[in-house]
């Protein structure tokens, strides 16, 4: 199974980078009236990143919200 699971990383790896290597190019970024050109798969791979990071914060905040809410409210004394 392990395997599978490593054919599959690789093929995963192509694709990226033959999408990386395809669509090199100059893309220009404006951000506060300030421009910078960087590159196309860069630019892709800096969103995903961002995307993650972002996802991941708000599916822990909800979590331990979630968790805050079902707990037991009553102290426990020993």
């Amino acid at each position: 199974m392990r395997m599978i699971y490593f054919v599959f990383l690789v093929a995963f790896a192509v694709v990226v980078g033959a999408f990386a290597f395809q669509n090199d190019r100059i893309e220009s970024v404006t951000f506060f009236n300030q421009s910078k050109e960087i590159s196309f798969p860069l630019l892709l791979g800096s969103a995903y990143a961002l995307g993650m990071l972002s996802g991941w914060t708000v599916v822990g905040m909800l979590r331990r919200s979630w968790q805050r809410v079902t707990e037991d409210g009553r102290l426990r004394v020993a």
